[in-house]
C-alpha cells in the first residue's frame, strides 16, 4: 500500500509499525457543522479506516473535539451562550451527521478540556528542556530551539509570518520574543473560561491540544496523523516542534492531508460563510449518493461544489442499488426505478439476440479495486472498479449461484466505500457514534439519543430529532454564565 506522505512529498510505502495501526485525525471545532468540506475531510478519514481493517489491519483511531479555543469563544458570545453548551449541541449535530453517512467512529474522541492536566505536563516538560519560555502569564513556544521549523510546510522563513497571522497567529503580543513563536499556555483574558496553571490562570493553546491528545491516546509515534490541507501550517508544522522535543523520535510515520471544497469559486469556510451543509444535502439526497460523490473526487485533488455530479450520483447510487438486488428507494431522491449511471460501464445488459456477456471473474473485479486503493487510496479508480463490476451482474443471463456470489463480492468493496446498499447500519457505526452522543448530551437527554438511534437503525436519516438543550450553569473566573 502506498500513501502520499506530505513530509516527503512522495509517494511512500506503508505498513503499520505494529499492531493496531494508530491513527489521529484533527476533528472540528464544533460550531456551524457539518459542512460538505468536514464530510469530505472524516469521510476520506474512513475511506482508510475501512481500507485498512479491509486489508486485516486493526486501527486505533483517534478524533479530537477542539472545544476550547478563540474561535469557539468568539462564536459562544456571538450566540450569546455558554462555550460548552455550544460545543456539545454542534458536536451532537456532527455526529449525528456522521452516522447517517455511515462513517465509522472514532475509537476516541476527547475534548481538549478533558486533558488539561496532560497538557500542563506538556507544557512544563517543554519548559524544562529549553524549548518554551513563560511571559506576561503565558507559556510561549520558542522557535528559536527548533532551526527545522517549516520541514512539514516547506515554507521559506518569510512565508511563514504572513499565513500564521491569517491563521490566528498574534504577532503583535508584547510578550513574545519573536512575532511567530506560538502560544502553548494563554493567559485568562477578562470573562473566559480559565483553568490553574503554575502560570496563573489561563487555557491551552490551539497547537498543544492536538499534540497532547495523540500522545496520551496513541504514543509517541503515530503511523498517520490526518486533517485539512489547510492545518499543514501552522498547527501541524507546531505538533512536531511540541511532540520531538520531548520524545526524541519522529512524532508521525505518515501525514495525510485532505484537500479543500471550493463553492462559487472559494473555498468553503465557516469565515468566508459560503458553506454547503450535509444536513441541507441529505434532505435531498440519499447518504449513499453523498458518499459516492465525495468518492469519484481523489482525497488531494481539490474540487468544486456542482449539483449536477451530486444529482449524477443519485443515480449512480440507485444502479449499483439494483446490481446489489435492492431497490433503490427513498423520499425526496429520482425515481427509484432508474438505473441510469453516467460511469462508463465495462458491460452493459446484451440486447436480445446480442453477444453473450463474457464471464464473471470475481477475483479481477477484487483485483481491480484493490489496486486501486493500494495506490494512494485511489477511491474513484475503486469506483470504476466497483461499477465495472455492477454492470457485469446487470448483463448476466443466469442469475444463478454465480450471481449471488458477485453481488455479495459487490456488496464486500462498496462497504470499503462507506455504501450501505440498502443494508442494515453497521453495528460498529451506530453503536459507536451512540455512546459518543451520550457523552455530549446533558443528563436526562438519552430518551432523545434512543429516538435517533432509532433513526438510525431503520434507515431515517432526516434528522427529525434534534439534540436536547438544556440550560446549566458553568462558573467562568469574572463571571457567572448561564447556557
Amino acid at each position: 500500500m502506498h500513501l502520499y506522505n506530505s513530509l516527503s512529498r512522495s509517494l511512500e510505502e506503508f505498513s503499520p509499525a505494529g499492531a493496531p495501526a494508530t491513527i489521529y485525525v484533527c476533528g472540528i471545532t464544533p460550531y456551524d457543522t457539518t459542512h460538505l468540506g468536514h464530510a469530505f475531510t472524516y469521510c476520506s478519514a474512513d475511506l482508510l479506516v475501512r481500507y485498512l481493517n479491509f486489508r486485516g489491519h486493526p486501527v486505533r483511531y483517534v478524533q479530537n473535539v477542539t472545544d476550547i479555543d478563540d474561535d469557539i469563544l468568539r462564536a459562544a458570545d456571538r450566540a450569546s451562550q455558554d462555550w460548552r453548551a455550544l460545543g456539545n449541541r454542534w458536536t451532537a449535530h456532527f455526529i449525528r451527521d456522521m452516522l447517517a453517512l455511515n462513517v465509522r467512529p472514532p475509537d476516541h474522541l476527547p475534548r481538549a478540556s478533558e486533558v488539561i492536566p496532560e497538557i500542563l505536563r506538556d507544557v512544563q516538560r517543554l519548559l524544562d528542556c529549553g524549548a518554551a519560555y513563560v511571559s506576561g502569564g503565558s507559556v510561549y513556544y520558542d522557535l528559536r530551539t527548533r532551526p527545522d521549523y517549516g520541514r512539514l510546510s516547506h515554507l521559506a522563513a518569510e512565508e511563514m509570518l504572513p499565513l500564521a497571522n491569517e491563521r490566528g497567529n498574534r504577532a503583535d503580543d508584547p510578550h513574545k520574543r519573536h512575532p511567530l513563536d506560538f502560544v502553548l499556555w494563554q493567559a485568562q483574558a477578562p470573562g473566559e473560561p480559565a483553568w490553574d496553571s503554575p502560570w496563573g490562570p489561563g487555557r491551552p493553546g490551539w497547537h498543544i491540544e492536538c499534540s497532547t491528545m495523540a500522545g496520551k491516546f496513541l504514543g509517541e509515534t503515530v503511523d498517520i496523523h490526518a486533517g485539512g490541507v489547510d492545518l499543514i501550517f501552522p498547527h501541524h508544522e507546531s505538533e512536531i516542534a511540541q511532540a520531538e522535543p520531548l520524545s526524541g523520535r519522529a512524532f508521525v510515520r505518515c501525514w495525510m492531508h485532505i484537500a479543500m471544497v471550493e463553492y462559487q469559486g472559494q473555498k468553503m469556510s465557516k469565515s468566508l460563510g459560503n458553506l454547503v451543509m450535509v444536513r441541507d444535502l441529505l434532505s435531498r439526497w440519499s447518504p449513499d449518493a453523498l458518499r459516492l460523490y465525495l468518492a469519484s473526487h481523489h482525497y488531494r485533488s481539490a474540487w468544486a461544489y456542482d449539483e449536477d455530479r451530486l444529482r449524477a450520483a443519485q443515480l449512480r447510487a440507485e444502479a449499483l442499488l439494483a446490481a446489489a438486488g435492492r431497490p433503490g428507494r427513498g423520499a425526496g431522491t429520482p425515481s427509484a426505478g432508474s438505473t441510469e449511471s453516467n460511469a462508463e460501464p465495462e458491460l452493459s445488459r446484451p440486447a436480445s439476440g446480442g453477444p453473450r456477456v463474457k464471464p464473471l471473474d470475481p477475483d479481477a473485479a477484487r483485483r481491480r479495486f484493490r489496486q486501486a486503493m493500494e495506490a494512494d487510496l485511489d477511491a474513484p479508480g475503486a469506483l470504476s472498479a466497483l461499477e465495472g463490476l455492477a454492470a457485469h451482474i446487470q448483463g448476466l443471463t443466469d442469475q444463478g449461484p454465480a450471481a449471488d456470489a458477485a453481488r455479495s463480492l459487490l456488496r464486500e468493496l462498496a462497504a470499503v466505500l462507506g455504501l450501505r446498499l440498502g443494508s442494515e447500519p453497521e453495528p460498529l457505526v451506530t453503536q459507536g457514534w451512540g455512546l459518543h452522543l451520550q457523552k455530549f448530551q446533558a443528563k436526562g437527554a438519552n430518551r432523545r439519543v434512543e429516538q435517533f438511534m432509532a433513526q438510525a437503525l431503520t434507515g431515517v436519516h432526516r434528522h427529525a430529532v434534534e439534540p436536547p438543550h438544556f440550560p446549566w450553569q458553568l462558573r467562568v473566573r469574572g463571571r457567572q454564565s448561564d447556557a
